[in-house]
């Protein structure tokens, strides 16, 4: 049943709706990887903080949750869909709905790698590159 995986991703998403960055990159391996949309790949331990400095707020509304059942690799993995309301720094507010899928090494319950899927294209239009050091805003 993958129930300590599925625990860690419900732990995640509390550490996101809670904004707490070490508790987000406490649930990875020390070498665990998050694949960004938005930021490319990135260590977990480098990406959250990233995030932190775009964010103010964060509202996690959990959908459904999925696992895999029988991986040809080993690798177990769990899917979280959810809406994000996202608060950035500068106060706006973004709403999207997306999958975060989640892959754990054989007999781990730590992230080893995190896939982040969204529809990019409206978000981009909406707030432009909110990570650059000066952020350009598309009215």
């Amino acid at each position: 049943m993958n129930q300590p995986q599925l625990d860690t991703v419900r732990t995640y998403l509390r550490h996101l709706h809670a904004s707490d960055t070490a508790g987000l990159i406490a649930t990875f391996e020390h070498d665990g990887l998050v694949h960004s949309p938005f930021l490319g790949t990135m260590k977990a331990r480098d990406f959250f903080p990233k995030l932190a400095q775009a964010s103010s707020q964060s509202v996690i509304t959990l959908i459904d949750l999925f696992a895999s059942v029988q991986p040809a690799d080993g690798t177990v993995r769990v899917a979280a869909y959810f809406r994000y309301d996202w608060t950035l720094s500068d106060g706006r507010l973004v709403d999207f709905t997306c999958v975060d899928v989640f892959g754990f090494a054989p007999g781990s319950d730590h992230i080893a790698s995190m896939h982040i899927v969204y529809d990019t294209h409206p978000l981009r239009e909406r707030v432009g590159d909110k990570y650059a050091p000066n952020p350009v805003v598309n009215a």
